[in-house]
């Protein structure tokens, strides 16, 4: 059993692979266990400085001639809305969202999956069991909620647990500067309400109502379709080599999945 402390985190290097983003490129990663007591504070810093986590894994990038992705947090206490998002918003008044603590349920394996055999069939995940889910919210060592996203019912504000369809679902984390949307998924059949879209200003407004600057939403790949949207909310900042950078560009790129 590892027993690593944040004074002393050991890191291994993945053998290269195919990079799911970028034709004609190989990936590799730099990993870490985050496990015991200090795994929050290492969680921490490691994402600060450019890790994401799985599990009790936090990886990052380490390719030998790329440098295309780029970690992304928004400035939730500057955000503004575009006018776009605000659409967005009102498409989804009907929406309650509850942050509960990391246990996966039945319900919201059955939207994953959907999520998946709609949006990503081919992907990494696409061969992933209920246990394979259990274990994604499950093993954490760190500060972990799930929110859910349901369609208002009758009695939600006075029962204390929604009643709803569940039509979203995010696995987050909570830092000492912020939120990390580690994961997020939706139903594919909403379209329409730009989900993946609602998500992310919900983690904002979390954000700014607990004093948290950021929100932590993973790798940015310029060029990359399927990451465009990250772009969108500003003002963000990038982290660069000489540390977090303001980014100053933005493209309204149409709705897509969330990483």
């Amino acid at each position: 059993m590892n027993t690593q402390t944040t004074q002393s985190p050991q890191f291994y290097l993945t053998a290269p692979a195919a990079c799911p983003y970028l034709p004609n490129e190989m990936e590799r990663k730099v990993f870490t266990h985050m496990v015991g007591e200090r795994a929050p504070e290492l969680n921490d810093l490691l994402t600060q400085g450019g890790f994401r986590r799985s599990q009790n894994i936090a990886y990052r990038p380490a390719c030998e001639t790329c440098r295309a992705c780029i970690s992304v947090r928004i400035l939730a206490n500057e955000f503004m809305p575009t006018r776009s998002m605000r659409r967005v918003l009102a498409a989804n008044q009907d929406v309650v969202s509850t942050e509960y603590p990391a246990e996966p349920s039945s319900e919201q394996y059955n939207l994953f999956r959907r999520y998946l055999d709609c949006r990503h069939q081919r992907g990494g995940m696409s061969d992933m069991s209920v246990l394979d889910y259990a274990m994604m919210v499950e093993d954490t060592h760190v500060h972990t909620k799930i929110i859910e996203y349901r369609l208002r019912a009758e009695g939600d504000g006075i029962s204390e647990k929604a009643k709803g369809p569940l039509i979203a679902t995010a696995l987050t984390d909570r830092m000492g500067d912020g939120l990390s949307m580690v994961y997020s998924f939706f139903d594919p059949s909403l379209a329409n309400r730009s989900l993946g879209t609602f998500m992310i200003l919900d983690h904002i407004r979390r954000a700014k109502e607990r004093g948290l600057p950021h929100v932590y939403l993973g790798y940015w790949v310029k060029g990359s379709r399927k990451m465009g949207y990250k772009t969108k909310f500003l003002p963000q900042e990038h982290l660069m080599a000489r540390g977090w950078e303001r980014y100053a560009g933005g493209q309204d790129l149409p709705e897509t999945a969330t990483d």
